[in-house]
């Protein structure tokens, strides 16, 4: 990694000279010491990455430094310097965590060799470790379900701004639309893919603490600051760094996101030098940040700065051709998650939730549809399963995009009304309700000549519905039993049943 921070410890000035001349040219940054006092001056003021460190010195053991060095910051990485026949220094350094040993002489190609293997090694390390944390969640980035217009919008944002490598994005939306799952998936299509993707919620952590763990910190630099902590800019080098809820984000932290937009430098707590990182910068929020910055709650400069390449989600409630979909998705992960074998949703549920306004948006679908799951036993989701605001709230009408829309209903003249269904008496001995469902079917059909169509009608059913209740009865093989042929509208031969959610 090129840029990184080197220092040289060792009291021969030759040695000093050609070791910082070499890695120099290789393109680090180097700094030497020739004693234990100016290796302890140089590490605070100059924070190395790595430290090439001479086992013997003027007025220091360096094995007590190295101790010391580690005990501060347990990612630096040491490469320790001793003679050839030194074996017994070189065994007790790599215990007390030098990365390796380099004997006297040594070859200079080797050294930056070395070095450079130090560097990759830590990456790799690094790599692993965010993997290991990012693996559950990091197929999630292509689970943003829809085909409505406003979603083939944000889809063709997100592919510009994988491919073009933007180094700001914006992305705005309602609370539960999904603001996550966009900026993953910028992360994952974009040449960073393989880079580390580090969240920030800006409105869970408090203002002294977002600066730690943006900036990171010297031993030292507060009370608890036992030892050097590397922040999410340095953390996410080459990657992503998600500031979510950024809204919430308190004006004095504002200024220091906004330096660190404009230079891509920063300066850990107790330091006095600034250093570098590349890093893309995804911000979200589902405020209005032109409003805000208007009551000077946020910055109007962060604002126009982070508003380079915005990604605005559309609420579910103006999309809801693509719940259907989604109810899809969603059963599929819970049936995995729960161990069930929910097959879908019946129609009368699906018209609930596409009438339904859905001020929590995609998160609230599922969570609703996970509630539904548990009240449910049987392999469909009925309306008596979903909650009483779902069942209970006002109809959407279709505007001819697809899915029901909010607003006004369309013009047209009045239907009559239907006549009441007679009531029926339950009889003081009971019924069985299955065989009087079961019964009535068969009426209907018999009445309707085999046109379920008009059977649906007569039940007050839709035709979807009256083929779930045929299947679940078995009639559509006993109307063949009992005429010697399908009946209308029923399956032919070869093709597939139909499904138990009517689709």
């Amino acid at each position: 990694m090129i840029g990184n921070r080197v220092l040289v410890v060792d009291d021969e000035k030759l040695v000093q000279w050609s070791l910082a001349r070499t890695l120099t040219e290789a393109g680090y940054l180097c700094e030497t010491a020739a004693t234990g006092a100016e290796a302890r001056k140089a590490f605070r003021a100059f924070g190395p990455d790595l430290v090439l460190l001479d086992v013997r010195l003027p007025d220091a053991d360096g094995m007590d430094l190295l101790k010391d060095f580690k005990a501060v910051d347990q990612d630096l990485l040491v490469l320790m310097i001793t003679a050839y026949a030194d074996a017994d220094s070189a065994v007790k350094a790599l215990k007390l965590g030098a990365d390796d040993y380099i004997g006297k002489p040594f070859d200079l190609d080797k050294i930056r060799h070395m070095v450079k293997q130090a560097f990759d090694k830590r990456v790799l390390k690094r790599r692993v470790q965010d993997c290991r944390e990012e693996l559950p969640r990091r197929y999630e980035y292509d689970n943003l379900i829809g085909n409505s217009p406003g979603m083939i919008e944000v889809f063709k944002m997100i592919k510009l701004c994988a491919d073009t490598d933007t180094k700001t994005v914006l992305i705005l939306g309602e609370s539960g639309t999904g603001k996550e799952l966009v900026a993953r998936a910028v992360h994952y299509h974009s040449a960073r893919a393989k880079a580390p993707f580090i969240e920030v919620n800006c409105a869970a952590i408090p203002e002294h603490l977002l600066e730690n763990e943006l900036f990171g910190h010297e031993k030292g630099a507060f009370t608890d600051a036992g030892a050097r902590h590397r922040g999410i800019f340095e953390a996410a080098e080459g990657g992503t760094v998600f500031l979510d809820e950024i809204g919430d984000m308190p004006l004095p932290m504002q200024a220091k996101v906004l330096r660190f937009l404009d230079t891509k430098r920063y300066r850990r707590l107790g330091s006095e030098k600034d250093r570098e990182a590349n890093v893309r910068i995804i911000a979200a929020t589902n405020q209005d940040l032109p409003a805000l910055a208007n009551e000077g709650r946020f910055r109007a400069d962060l604002f126009f700065r982070l508003n380079v390449m915005t990604i605005t989600l559309p609420p579910l409630r103006e999309r809801k051709e693509d719940i259907p979909a989604l109810v899809n998705y969603f059963l599929q992960c819970l049936n995995s998650e729960y161990g069930r074998s929910v097959e879908g949703v019946a129609p009368e549920t699906m018209q609930f939730l596409l009438q339904y306004p859905w001020p929590g948006n995609v998160r609230e679908l599922k969570n609703a549809l996970e509630r539904a799951m548990m009240m449910e036993t049987g392999n469909l989701l009925r309306p008596t399963s979903l909650n009483y605001e779902i069942r209970s709230a006002e109809p959407s009408y279709n505007n001819g995009q697809g899915g029901p829309r909010s607003g006004s209903p369309p013009e047209r003249p009045a239907d009559p009304p239907a006549p009441a269904a007679p009531r029926f008496r339950l009889p003081p001995e009971g019924v069985n309700l299955e065989e009087v469902e079961r019964s009535l079917i068969e009426q209907a059909l018999e009445a309707a000549g085999g046109n379920q169509t008009r059977a649906a009608k007569l039940l007050g059913l839709t035709r979807d519905t009256l083929r779930y209740r045929m299947k679940k009865f078995h009639l559509f093989t006993r109307a063949r039993t009992r005429r010697g042929r399908p009946p209308k509208d029923a399956p032919a031969a070869g093709e597939p049943k139909p499904a138990a959610n009517g689709s």
